[in-house]
């Protein structure tokens, strides 16, 4: 990026943003190629995907106009409307919100790829994964599971050790803990500040099988509940995609979303409303997908060899 740039041009250059269409244009070949329709979903909606680390923007309406909204921190909920609905294999490109997040990796709006396929599950969903980085970035994903990746590069075994092994191994790491602590913040600690570094950066890497806490939503392997189909795609230390074969259980997402909102109360955030369209979808019958969110920008950095999304970007945060 230009440091002389006046303060009304795009950060990124001109030939990046001829780049960045290009590898537009070539995921949607891929998706088209492959009879994937491309759909349009809301930006403002009643509800937002409950999580713990995922902060919505709030638009306050008036009662007539609709009340509360929330911009969305992904489609996921519209689209899995859609599949409940009678949708087969759709994808969309969109812009997501997330508060709070602002960086070198991050900006609170950005640009995110996601898709669904009725029928697939986590090995499927991380094989079409596998394909379009290898149509986009070039090279071909190598697979590992998240526990052998954890034990290679921390030492200890992320499903077997303890809650009082995972907290020292974060403490003498560093980690600076509240009384907030639990299981998982160890290990995101541990996978944010010594898995992901370890990893291979000069071949993107597909991790699967994460521990069944992290699941989201996801649903637990069959052959061993200890762990969730879940997968992400990792290149040049950047988180890029994750996907899920996902949870179709109505019940179980219920209780997930109780859990998380629980969570949140505990770390003073606000709860986000559990009841929604998309519960009422899995209870007439959400049919077997996997689906998978892919953040373009961070996709287009990596591929183009840039450091950061303001590189990427016609108008980061700090340009709008």
């Amino acid at each position: 990026m230009e440091e002389s740039l006046p303060s009304f041009a795009p950060s990124a250059s001109w030939e990046v943003l001829r780049r960045r269409a290009e590898l537009l244009a070539s995921l949607r070949r891929f998706f088209d190629e492959r009879g994937f329709l491309e759909v349009e979903t809301p930006l403002l909606c009643r509800d937002s995907v409950v999580d713990v680390h995922l902060e919505p923007f709030v638009v306050p309406l008036p009662a007539e106009e609709g009340g509360l909204r929330y911009l969305q921190t992904s489609p996921e909920f519209a689209m899995k409307r859609m599949l409940a609905a009678g949708g087969e294999a759709i994808y969309q490109v969109t812009r997501a919100f997330r508060r709070g997040e602002q960086g070198r990796w991050h900006n609170p709006e950005f640009t995110m790829v996601e898709w669904y396929r009725v029928g697939d599950d986590m090995r499927a969903g991380m094989a079409l994964l596998a394909e379009l980085a290898d149509r986009l970035l070039g090279l071909f994903p190598r697979e590992c599971c998240y526990a052998e990746a954890f034990r290679e590069s921390v030492g200890i075994d992320p499903l077997e050790a303890s809650d009082e092994e995972l907290a020292e191994a974060a403490r003498v790491r560093g980690w600076n803990g509240s009384s907030h602590d639990e299981r998982d913040d160890w290990l995101d600690f541990l996978f944010a500040t010594v898995v992901v570094p370890s990893l291979p950066a000069d071949v993107p890497i597909l991790l699967y099988h994460y521990p069944a806490s992290q699941a989201a939503l996801a649903r637990l392997a069959p052959d061993d509940a200890r762990v969730a189909e879940r997968f992400e795609l990792f290149f040049r230390g950047v988180e890029l995609a994750n996907g899920y074969h996902e949870l179709t259980d109505a019940n179980e997402w219920r209780r997930r979303a109780e859990s998380a909102n629980e969570r949140r109360r505990r770390r003073g955030r606000p709860p986000i409303p559990v009841e929604s369209w998309l519960l009422e979808a899995m209870e007439q019958g959400l049919p077997p997908a996997s689906g998978t969110a892919l953040g373009f920008d961070r996709l287009v950095m990596t591929a183009l060899g840039k450091e950061s999304l303001a590189e990427v970007m016609a108008f980061p945060w700090d340009r709008v």
